[in-house]
């Protein structure tokens, strides 16, 4: 007859123990793995990830049967990720060996460990973004480094417009940006520049806000004239010398326009330095005998201008049969500007005899 032993209570607790202890073992190896895997990534960052591709990847014009390294597209599905993702791995170890930062695939095997740059080098060569292999890609990129930007966030945007536009939407400082980025680009991009005027165009709000802008715009140039080249155009477009009380007062109103800030509106400083300046220039007309003669004398002259141009013009050339046209006011309207003529003729030729001189300035 075979009888059971029955283990003692004290043979049950030491199993225990010794089960416990193994766990825990078991458990502070699992730790210490991980924490030495998340040491090595602290200090080379994507490196050490780099180096996993770079030693079991086979690199290009190699065949399986000259290496035991495997396909990106094997490792990817070993990975369980994309063989695109292996490929920016592989990428930017190629870039970095080719820079002398690492060893070159051939030198590497499977298992095999090397000294690894640090981790923040790791961003200058890799990018986490697919885009980044195109040739927008690369725009992208080189334009973030010159902006001394990482390349990725700049990618992620421009990856994303429907984002890019509601960031704008909402946020001032990101439409204020993206305005000032419009504006660089502008000189480079024709195509850009006319969508843009159109737009403006399209919009009778803005058209109205560039109308204000521009005037605004022609009243400082004005004062700004008088200030850089001490001359200043008259109301009736002479260019004459101004005096010193006109350029001080120019100077003034200009330093305060200079001194406005980024986004401040200019108008109503441009307009009351306008007219400031326009008044004195007035006044330097009226307080000199002679510039005021001058003045009657070329606003006569741009009137008379503008009319021979418009009478020039006044013909029957296209005209079919006039009686289509006629209205009973033409004549009579005609008439008056022949007495009006008449008139002016008649008092320049009173003048003649008495200002020679006059008329020879005039001719001239």
């Amino acid at each position: 007859m075979t009888v059971a032993i029955v283990p003692s209570q004290e043979d049950a607790a030491s199993h225990e123990d010794a089960a416990s202890a193994d766990a825990t073992a078991d458990t502070a190896a699992l730790i210490a793995e991980d924490a030495r895997d998340f040491g090595v990534y602290a200090r080379t960052g994507g490196w050490a990830f780099g180096l996993k591709v770079a030693r079991s990847v086979r690199p290009g014009g190699q065949s399986a049967g000259e290496t035991p390294k495997v396909s990106a597209k094997e490792f990817a599905e070993l990975a369980g990720c994309s063989a695109d993702r292996v490929m920016r791995y592989y990428k930017a170890w190629d870039k970095a060996a080719d820079d002398g930062m690492v060893p070159h695939f051939e030198a590497l095997s499977p298992g095999m460990d090397v000294e690894l740059p640090d981790a923040d080098v790791w961003l200058s060569y890799y990018t986490a973004r697919s885009s980044a292999l195109t040739q927008r890609g690369e725009a992208i990129t080189q334009a973030a480094e010159a902006e001394g930007i990482r390349p990725t966030k700049a990618l992620e945007v421009a990856e994303n417009p429907t984002a890019l536009r509601a960031a704008i939407l909402a946020d001032p400082g990101t439409a204020e940006a993206a305005r000032k980025a419009l504006m660089d680009r502008l000189d480079e991009d024709p195509a850009l520049r006319t969508e843009l005027v159109r737009d403006i165009v399209r919009t009778d709000d803005l058209k109205k806000a560039v109308a204000a802008e521009s005037k605004a715009g022609d009243r400082v140039d004005y004062v700004r004239q008088i200030v850089e080249k001490g001359q200043v155009k008259t109301p009736a477009g002479q260019m004459i010398d101004a005096p010193a009380e006109l350029r001080e007062e120019a100077e003034r109103h200009l330093s305060l326009i200079d001194e406005l800030d980024d986004g401040e509106e200019s108008g109503e400083w441009a307009r009351e330095a306008y007219d400031t300046v326009r008044d004195l220039v007035a006044q330097t007309v009226q307080s000199d005998p002679e510039l005021r003669v001058q003045e009657r004398r070329a606003k006569f002259y741009s009137s008379l201008q503008k009319a021979t141009k418009v009478f020039e013009e006044l013909t029957f050339d296209d005209v079919d049969d006039i009686d289509d046209i006629y209205e009973d006011d033409m004549v009579k309207r005609l008439e008056d500007l022949q007495q009006a003529i008449g008139a002016c003729i008649s008092a320049l030729q009173t003048a003649m005899p008495v200002r020679p001189e006059a008329d020879q300035d005039a001719r001239a």
